[in-house]
């Protein structure tokens, strides 16, 4: 049985990549920051298929203490799952908090790069996989994804780079790019604010968290020879939007 680390297992698209990993045959080590959470998983799915870590991403000394306390079943990492990310703010960047952006860096860049860093002996010797969480963001900017966007076009060609430098490792890198997916993603980003979010999926039919899911696992499951470098995903009611051109003088 093979064995995933999901980061930001609690919630969203994390949450969904645990829930079809493990209905899948896999084993999956969860991190998460709220404790509840953590513990409703290991009560759903055993302590045989589900090892929470609790710790922030962005706190790596408590990374490596969760890793070093793996048992001995969940010690071999077969697959990183780099799902733990945000977006805070939703406004221009000259009305932008700093502080925020530095947070958004901290947690998707950052923190992505240094646990797949430290997995990455793990991840050569078990010939395993890496799927990066990006966004349509990376690729198609728009007002107010400043940060944002930045961070994730920084995953998608890390992906890309990381497919270079493992050539010949076994290992296989892919970069997820969704659109318009319902999670707690909005609300986090405007603080809290459930009407916003509401809003903006409403009539759009947007993607769900198994949606994205169901693509990890496929990823993750083809034969040893396929890597698939990319997917892109959006719904069937977004698609991109006319250039911005400011007519004023």
């Amino acid at each position: 049985m093979k064995t995933a680390l999901i980061t930001g297992a609690t919630s969203g698209i994390g949450e969904a990549c645990t829930r079809a990993l493990i209905d899948g045959g896999w084993r999956v080590i969860g991190t998460g920051r709220r404790a509840e959470r953590l513990d409703a998983m290991t009560a759903e799915f055993g302590a045989e298929r589900f090892h929470p870590c609790r710790f922030d991403v962005r706190d790596e000394a408590a990374r490596d203490a969760a890793l070093d306390a793996l048992p001995e079943a969940f010690r071999q990492i077969d697959c990183l799952v780099n799902n733990a990310g945000l977006a805070l703010g939703t406004g221009p960047a000259q009305t932008a908090d700093l502080a925020g952006w530095k947070t958004m860096i901290d947690t998707n860049i950052t923190a992505l790069v240094s646990f797949t860093h430290k997995l990455l002996p793990a991840l050569i010797e078990s010939r395993g996989s890496i799927v990066n969480l990006s966004s349509v963001a990376a690729s198609y900017p728009y007002p107010g994804g400043n940060v944002y966007a930045g961070s994730k076009a920084f995953v998608r060609q890390f992906s890309l780079a990381l497919r270079s430098d493992l050539s010949g490792t076994g290992v296989r890198v892919t970069s997820i790019e969704p659109g318009m997916v319902e999670t707690e993603f909005t609300v986090i980003r405007t603080g809290g604010d459930q009407s916003a979010s509401d809003a903006l999926y409403a009539g759009v039919d947007p993607l769900t968290p198994a949606d994205i899911a169901e693509m990890v696992l496929w990823v993750v499951s083809r034969p040893a020879r396929v890597n698939i470098n990319a997917m892109e995903v959006m719904p069937v009611n977004q698609a991109f939007s006319p250039f911005q051109v400011y007519r004023g003088t």
